[in-house]
């Protein structure tokens, strides 16, 4: 039988870890978004949540979406990238919405379904082999790279500037041709 003098470190310890627990699932919105009705930039917007606005993480998860209750009590879908802890939030760098631009570029997706296959748990997702047969050369920004690039004497004088030595490399192999 326990005296009333051992309970209270064991009060005391659920005390702390249900705070600690409640801790662990509060957070707030980054920037500005939508709260969306399912896990994707696709699905229908339940409308907006303003930076900082706090919410509850539920247990679903797919992907980089996490399924979020506001405190108006709406559940639906964010972003991974738009949430953070409130202490968190003073610090954000911003580095977050370029990240989920990121992602966001990539996010063709499965066409059928309507949902985006992940194939990185990182939070970005990659390239899979649908994606890769779908795309196509944006030929504009080719372009854009092909003016940025510097010929030979240009390499040199940069070389020669940060002080770079020459070394011999051995040539890589010729790939072999694509098939058609």
């Amino acid at each position: 039988m326990l005296r009333p003098f051992q309970l209270l470190p064991l009060s005391l310890a659920f005390v702390l870890h249900s705070a600690l627990a409640q801790n662990a699932d509060a957070f707030v919105v980054k920037r500005a978004t939508e709260l969306r009705s399912g896990p994707g930039e696709s699905s229908a917007s339940l409308g907006p949540l303003p930076a900082l606005a706090p919410v509850t993480r539920l247990a679903g998860r797919q992907g980089v979406w996490m399924e979020v209750k506001t405190t108006q009590g709406a559940v639906g879908w964010l972003h991974l990238f738009d949430l953070t802890t409130e202490a968190n939030a003073t610090k954000s760098s911003g580095a977050s919405g370029v990240l989920r631009g990121v992602g966001s570029f990539f996010s063709s997706g499965n066409r059928q379904s309507g949902a985006s296959v992940q194939t990185s748990t990182v939070g970005i997702r990659g390239l899979g082999a649908e994606d890769l047969t779908q795309s196509r050369p944006n030929l504009a920004a080719v372009q854009q790279l092909e003016a940025l690039r510097n010929n030979a004497d240009q390499a040199r004088s940069f070389a020669a500037d940060a002080k770079l030595a020459a070394r011999a490399v051995e040539a890589l192999p010729v790939p072999d041709a694509p098939a058609r």
